[in-house]
C-alpha cells in the first residue's frame, strides 16, 4: 500500500470508502498499465479517469435503423411517445424531471438517466437489472408506466410499414423481429459517445484546455475520494455502491419509497438495501435534477449531498464550486434531436 500511495497520493487521501470501491479503483488505475513485459506505462496510467473513444466497427445501416426506431413513437402502445421523449439527445439524453413520464400521463418512480455513453456501463437501469443495452430495450417498451406496449403489437406495426420492412431486410436480412429491434436500438445507443470534451483534451496533453478553477476541481475530485466510485472513461457506470454510507438520506428527508431500496428489490439481500449503479458523471453538468429520485435540484446541491452522506464531510462552498466547474469540463459533443 505504501508503494501505491507514493505513485497515487490521491488514493490515500480518499476517506471512508468500502473495500469494494477501493479494489475497483486500484484495478481501474493499474489495469491500463498492464501489457507485454517491458512495455512502458501509458502517460495516463496514473489517472483514475480516461478519455472517451468511439466504438469501432458499428454497422452504419444498423445504427441508422436504430436511430429511426429510437425517435419513432410507433414503439409505444398509443403511438404517442418514443425513446427520445425521455432521452432527448439535444439536451443531455436524460429526463429533466425527477420522474419519467409515459403514455396517458403516467409517472414513473425514477428519473430517466442519460442514454449517452451508456455503452460503457457494465449494467443498465439504476438498479442494474439489465446486463446489456439489448436487454434494456424491452424494459421501457413493455412497462405500463412508460411505453406500455408489447412485442407482438410492436412487431405487427413495424411489419405493416413497407419502409421498415425494407430497412430491416437491408440491415439484418429479415423482417422486423424482437431480436433485431433490440440490436438496432442498442447499436445506435452505443454510437452515442460524447467525445471531444475539454477534459479529454486536457488528458491528451492540452494543459490550457482547463481553467485553473477546473484543474483545482479535478484535484479536489480525486483528493476527496470521488474518483473511488466515479472513474474510468465514463466517470462511473462500472460498479454498484450504497447511497448513504454516513447516514441515510431517505429517512433523513422522509420515508423511503420502495424504489429507494435499489438492488434489494431484485436480490432481497439486506446488503443490497439502498445500493445503486454508480451513475456516469460525463454529462452531469447538463442533466439536473440528480440521483435516481431527482432529489437534488442542482449540481452544487448534489455535490454537498454526496460529501455529507458518502464521505461524512461538509465540503466547503469554494471546493463545491471548483468540483462543479471540473464536472462541466467533462461534457463532450452531443447530437441534435
Amino acid at each position: 500500500m505504501k508503494g501505491i500511495g507514493l505513485a497515487f497520493p490521491w488514493l490515500l487521501k480518499a476517506r471512508r470508502r468500502t473495500l469494494l470501491s477501493a479494489v475497483f479503483l486500484i484495478l481501474a488505475v493499474l489495469l491500463p498499465m498492464a501489457g507485454e513485459a517491458g512495455e512502458p506505462a501509458s502517460p495516463l496510467a496514473d489517472e483514475p479517469l480516461q478519455p472517451l473513444a468511439r466504438p469501432a466497427a458499428l454497422n452504419p445501416g444498423i445504427v441508422a435503423l436504430g436511430r429511426r426506431l429510437f425517435h419513432d413513437p410507433i414503439l409505444s402502445a398509443d403511438d404517442s411517445i418514443s425513446c427520445a421523449t425521455c432521452h432527448n439527445l439535444s439536451t443531455g439524453g436524460a429526463g429533466r424531471r425527477a420522474h419519467a413520464t409515459g403514455i396517458n400521463g403516467a409517472v414513473g418512480p425514477v428519473k430517466a438517466p442519460t442514454v449517452y455513453n451508456s455503452g460503457f456501463n457494465f449494467a443498465q437501469f439504476w438498479d442494474g437489472r439489465a446486463s446489456s443495452l439489448e436487454a434494456q430495450v424491452g424494459g421501457p417498451l413493455t412497462n405500463a408506466t412508460e411505453m406500455g406496449a408489447n412485442w407482438p403489437e410492436v412487431l405487427g406495426k413495424l411489419g405493416a410499414d413497407p419502409s421498415y420492412v425494407r430497412a430491416f431486410q437491408a440491415a439484418f436480412g429479415t423482417g422486423p423481429t424482437e431480436e433485431a429491434v433490440r440490436e438496432a436500438i442498442a447499436t445506435f445507443e452505443r454510437s452515442l459517445v460524447t467525445v471531444g470534451s475539454r477534459f479529454d483534451r486536457y488528458l491528451g496533453g492540452e494543459a490550457t484546455a482547463l481553467t485553473e478553477c477546473e484543474r483545482e476541481g479535478y484535484r479536489l475530485f480525486k483528493a476527496y475520494g470521488c474518483a473511488s466510485c466515479h472513474q474510468g472513461a465514463n466517470v462511473g457506470g462500472n460498479m454498484f455502491e450504497k447511497f448513504g454510507f454516513m447516514g441515510n438520506p431517505f429517512t433523513d428527508h422522509g420515508h423511503p419509497e420502495a424504489v429507494d431500496l435499489g438492488r434489494y428489490n431484485l436480490t432481497q439481500r439486506d446488503s443490497d438495501r439502498f445500493v445503486f449503479k454508480v451513475p456516469s458523471l460525463r454529462l452531469a453538468a447538463v442533466n439536473p435534477p440528480y440521483f435516481h429520485n431527482g432529489s437534488a435540484a442542482d449540481l452544487p446541491e448534489a455535490i454537498r449531498v454526496m460529501g455529507h452522506y458518502q464521505l461524512g464531510r461538509e465540503i466547503p462552498e469554494r471546493d463545491v464550486n471548483a468540483i462543479a466547474a471540473f464536472l462541466g469540463s467533462l461534457v463532450g459533443v452531443m447530437e441534435g434531436p
